[in-house]
Formats: structure tokens, sequence, C-alpha cells
């Protein structure tokens, strides 16, 4: 999970190509009469469906006016093309909307989210995650749940990552500590488990007590992601999910907000301290 994973690499070529078409002033109609292709394959470019080609990127990024850019982004296709994503082990129980979110997981450098019913996937013990795949998706074949957790153990790498490991905060709703899955051993080992995880000086977990009422995150939990500065000009990627698929959001306003929901939240948490000592509680009170 180390290796930039190309699909990550690929959505981020296709939006700079867009992004600078858009800031030199031109329509994809017009590139496409000067690149010699149909329109539809500029479009192609720009969502990611297609890599260019050396000749045309070089050719698309002097008409731009970023010809300086040329030799970062040719590292960048030979990584994509040559690269392989690591979740390909697992391709058959990854939905397609879910395979981009696992390269920017792998990638980041930054991961921070608000999590309100249960714990985050990347702390989560294989009992715990085993539980919540179950009550998510009952009846599925025992086979493809010890693949799910299998999958959802893998993601945690990214927490020790060499070199570089991304520093993750997560504001975490008291709720969570209280909702079993289930036996209540299977949430104290989770809980302590949770505990481990925040000695590392990269994590950072704030506990929302139930005490701040109507807070800044009712209308749901998100996770927001920040790349390398390798990816210049990356505005990084706010991601939801419901129970039908994932949503990506790239639009720098749309993240902004995001941003500040959860400067917010944190503002309504307990401190880091007092976020420790909320969880060690609840785990004496399950050990009565």
């Amino acid at each position: 999970m180390v290796a930039p994973s190309p699909t990550v690499l690929k959505r981020y070529v296709a939006l700079e190509l867009r992004r600078l078409r858009e800031a030199a002033g031109f329509k994809r109609v017009e590139v496409a009469r000067r690149a010699g292709c149909a329109t539809s394959h500029i479009t192609h470019l720009e969502v990611a469906r297609n890599l260019p080609k050396i000749p045309e990127l070089e050719l698309l990024l002097r008409h731009y006016g970023a010809a300086q850019r040329i030799p970062a982004f040719l590292d960048l296709l030979e990584e994509a093309r040559a690269g392989r994503d690591w979740w390909l082990p697992f391709a058959d129980v990854v939905p397609a909307w879910f395979e981009l979110f696992l390269g920017l997981e792998a990638t980041a450098t930054e991961i921070a989210s608000y999590d309100a019913l249960v714990i985050p996937s990347l702390f989560q013990t294989p009992d715990y995650a085993e539980h919540l795949i179950r009550s998510a998706f009952p009846g599925l074949p025992n086979a493809v749940v010890a693949q799910r957790v299998e999958l959802r153990m893998a993601r945690q790498d990214v927490l020790t990552r060499d070199p570089d490991p991304p520093t993750v905060d997560v504001v975490l709703d008291e709720s969570a500590l209280y909702r079993l899955a289930g036996e209540e051993i299977v949430l104290t080992e989770q809980l302590n488990h949770l505990l481990k995880v925040a000695e590392s000086p990269a994590v950072t977990i704030r506990v929302l007590p139930l005490s701040a009422g109507v807070h800044a995150g009712v209308a749901g939990t998100f996770v927001l992601l920040t790349f390398p500065e390798r990816l210049e000009n990356d505005p990084g990627v706010v991601y939801t999910e419901d129970r039908v698929r994932g949503t990506y959001h790239d639009d720098p306003e749309a993240i902004a907000r995001y941003r500040t929901t959860l400067s917010r939240l944190r503002e309504s948490a307990y401190s880091v301290e007092e976020s420790r000592a909320t969880v060690q509680r609840r785990i004496e009170e399950l050990s009565q």
C-alpha cells in the first residue's frame, strides 16, 4: 500500500487536465480541434476514463501554457501505467464505487473524519468489524464476510505506512462507545484497541459528548482526505456514503464547508485527554 495507487494517479491527471484547460480559457471542442481528436476523447481524459498518451499529454500541457510541468506529468503517467492497486486480491468483494476510496485512503497524507454510530474502520478489531458487516448485510456467506473483514484489516496498514504514515484526526460521537456489536466483550476489546491506536503520535481521537446535543455533524458522517504535495493543486476529497454507494466531493467550496464543519465538531468535543478518560470509563463500566 506504499506505492501510489494507479486509480488515484489517473484521477489526479484528469482533474489537472480539466483545471488547466479551464484556467487557460479553452472549451473542450477547441482543444479537441487542436489535438486532432474527438471532443469525447478530451472528455474521457478529464473524467479519468482514459490516460493520455505521451505525445498528446505534451501537446495539451503546452497548449495550456504549462509546459514546465511536462516532466512531472510524465512521471505520473509512468507510475500509473506500471502500478497495481493494492486491493486487487479483494476485487470480488469491493464495489466499483469504493475502489477510488481505497486508493485515496492509502495515498492520503491526512485523514480526518466525523463518525457518529460506530468506531471508524481504520480502528476496528476483526470481531467488531465482523459483527458490523453481518448486521449491515445479513445473509452474506461466511466466506464473503471473512473476505470483507480481511479487506478492512488490510486497510489499516496505512496507519503504519513506511515511510510517512498519514496523520489521522477523528471526531467520534460518544454514542459509538455504547453501541454493542454482539457480546459486551467484543466492544470492550474494541475500546481497548481504540486506546492503543490513540497512543500513536499520528492519531488524534476526540469524543463528541452526548451533552453537546444537536451539533454541526447532524447532516451525516464524512471523511476528509488530503494528498501529497507532489499532487499539485489537488483540493483533496470529502467522501460520504449511504446504503447504495459512496459520493466523492472534490469541489474546493464543498471541501471548505466540510472543513468548517469538522472544526466546529472539534470545538464541541472533549479534549484528547478527556476523550481518552471517557473511553477508559466506558471500558470500566463494561467490565463491571
